[in-house]
């Protein structure tokens, strides 16, 4: 496990080069560890290759489709490279194992925003809150898909809340 957790460490420190070849090394030994394989593709992902980190993604589910962080990863590489059908496929997978995902439910709404399908967006931002009420990206992406739907009143609310986080931090 120290080859994996020095690959997480390299992988957070933006050095996803470093960390690719002690994942490789771990999956070496343990080759049916689904996460040695979300970790890699993590990595890979970091380097923008995406193609290895979609075959490294799809490696750690083919061991444990209850992955949610690894249909997380992928929706996002799917909707960097517009890939929208597929990005949307993997964020319902994604909340087929956890149904109580903000994360999920936030990288959702972003795909329908992105698409102006702002009903679908605020409605998938409203669950992420419900499930998180501090989760401050999906506040941001709230308070965004009420302004485009002229809710101003629901945005000017959101805008409170979040205005709430910043002077937090200036303390």
């Amino acid at each position: 496990m120290s080859l994996n957790n020095s690959g997480i460490a390299l992988t957070e420190a933006c050095r996803p080069d470093e960390a690719i070849p002690l994942f490789r090394r771990a999956l070496g030994m343990e080759p049916e560890n689904p996460l040695l394989w979300f970790n890699l593709g993590i990595a890979q992902q970091h380097t923008g290759d995406y193609g290895e980190a979609l075959d490294s993604f799809q490696q750690a589910l083919g061991l444990d489709d209850t992955m949610e962080e690894a249909w997380i990863s992928m929706g996002l590489i799917h909707y960097e490279q517009e890939q929208f059908d597929q990005a949307e496929e993997c964020y319902h997978f994604a909340l087929t194992q956890n149904e109580n995902s903000p994360k999920s439910w936030n990288n959702l709404g972003v795909l329908y925003f992105s698409q102006k399908q702002y009903d679908e967006a605020r409605r998938c931002f409203e669950e992420a809150v419900a499930l998180a009420p501090l989760y401050e990206e999906a506040l941001f992406n709230l308070r965004d898909v009420c302004r485009e739907l002229e809710d101003y009143r629901a945005a000017a609310e959101f805008e409170r809340t979040l205005s709430g986080f910043t002077r937090r931090r200036q303390f």
